[in-house]
């Protein structure tokens, strides 16, 4: 029989996937374990594996085009059966639910006669063919349209063959500068409107309701990191890779809170969750937005393993190859502009973590010591608290601590 392949919930936030782009076409021998698809979830770019044998009857979702959770994507079987009595009963079950991958169950048979009456299954260039008015939009795209006044024919459809779908209506913007005259056109304004990613808007949501619901407070401190400096220098002689400020940051900041559990700690609603071990998130900037790798048990790692970890998640991370281990569990966050020239910043909480530390650049600057002028190289480290969890003496006490460690550095090596 027939089987319905839907959108898998591939991370404990997913609510909907973009279908980057179909390995397997329509009409295409499937074997369990082949990868159907490449999926764009709010974290990474993931593979959809089949685990089913046989041929891809039906694919129900277009690529870059989204999909939610549990919907039919796709349709694997025999290459003689009729799918339509499986999109009428898996309808009838789940209900209409209209969007851009609403399905019509009209569909004719994938089945194609030939001379003598048999039948063969449809190659890869062989889609199922629509009725002309479905072909042209989606019931649900015709509706918006017809209530904005838009032309359906001067619309780019993204759905399959080029059907137009929702979102296809509500990006659209009318060509209306040929109506207006060349003065007009000098001062009008030109933009453009980019779709959000799926990434984006779990982002958007995430930190709004964190600002919106969390209580925020900030402690700053100045670092004198001439030490680090030097002993960074005097390591990178011997260690079999590069160890960067950031990585003696990370590995100061484990130990400071192995010292200062009530900061390695989470709000949840019922509770307050003190961790005994350090799983530190960092902050990095990808194309669509931001990812939160996360290096496990951060404190018990050299900075040579800190490194190495640092720079595989980085460009997992930027290739969206990430998988759910890799940035879920973060203890504590840190986020470093340092290398963009931001001085000093405020960063917002990651929850369910208390606390989130922003870094900023290194400046060499003059200072006094010991009645003298001297040159340092100074760095401001700002600690965004959960006032919930994390009270400002608590907050100051771990800031001291982290203070002292990369002002004496050796001891990061014990």
């Amino acid at each position: 029989m027939a089987e319905c392949i839907r959108m898998p919930k591939m991370s404990d936030t997913m609510e909907h996937g973009i279908i980057s782009r179909w390995i397997k076409k329509v009409g295409d021998k499937v074997a369990a374990g082949d990868i159907l698809a490449e999926v764009d979830t709010d974290k990474a770019t993931m593979e959809l594996e089949s685990y089913e044998d046989g041929t891809l009857l039906y694919v129900g979702v277009a690529e870059k085009t989204a999909a939610k959770v549990n919907d039919i994507i796709a349709i694997i079987g025999d290459p003689q059966e009729d799918i339509n009595t499986l999109l009428a009963s898996t309808v009838a079950i789940d209900g209409d639910r209209p969007g851009d991958t609403h399905i019509d169950i009209d569909l004719p048979p994938i089945q194609l006669p030939i001379a003598d009456g048999q039948m063969i299954a449809a190659t890869a260039d062989m889609q199922p063919s629509l009725p002309l008015d479905r072909f042209i939009a989606s019931p649900l795209a015709k509706k918006i349209a017809k209530e904005k006044g838009y032309d359906l024919a001067q619309i780019q459809g993204s759905g399959e063959a080029g059907r137009v779908v929702k979102k296809d209506v509500i990006h659209f913007v009318p060509d209306r500068l040929d109506q207006i005259s060349i003065n007009e056109q000098s001062t009008t304004a030109v933009y453009e409107d980019f779709p959000i990613s799926t990434m984006r808007q779990k982002i958007a949501e995430v930190l709004t309701e964190s600002k919106m619901n969390i209580p925020h407070f900030y402690l700053m401190v100045d670092i004198n990191m001439n030490k680090v400096v030097e002993i960074r220098g005097e390591l990178n002689q011997y260690a079999s890779t590069k160890i960067s400020i950031n990585d003696l940051i990370i590995k100061a900041t484990a130990l400071a809170l192995i010292q200062h559990p009530k900061v390695n700690a989470a709000w949840l609603t019922d509770k307050i969750r003190s961790y005994q071990y350090v799983h530190i998130g960092v902050a990095v900037a990808v194309e669509d937005g931001l990812l939160v790798p996360v290096v496990r048990f951060a404190d018990q790692k050299s900075l040579v393993q800190i490194s190495k970890t640092v720079k595989k998640v980085c460009k997992q991370a930027q290739q969206k190859k990430l998988t759910p281990r890799d940035y879920t569990g973060a203890t504590f966050t840190i986020s470093n502009l340092g290398m963009f020239g931001i001085t000093c910043f405020s960063a917002i909480i990651n929850p369910p973590a208390a606390c989130i530390l922003a870094v900023g650049a290194m400046q060499k600057i003059p200072i006094f010591k010991d009645d003298q002028v001297v040159p340092a190289h100074m760095l401001q480290l700002t600690l965004s608290c959960d006032h919930r969890v994390v009270d400002g003496h608590t907050g100051a006490l771990f800031l001291a601590t982290l203070k002292a460690l990369l002002e004496q550095p050796l001891s990061l090596l014990l």
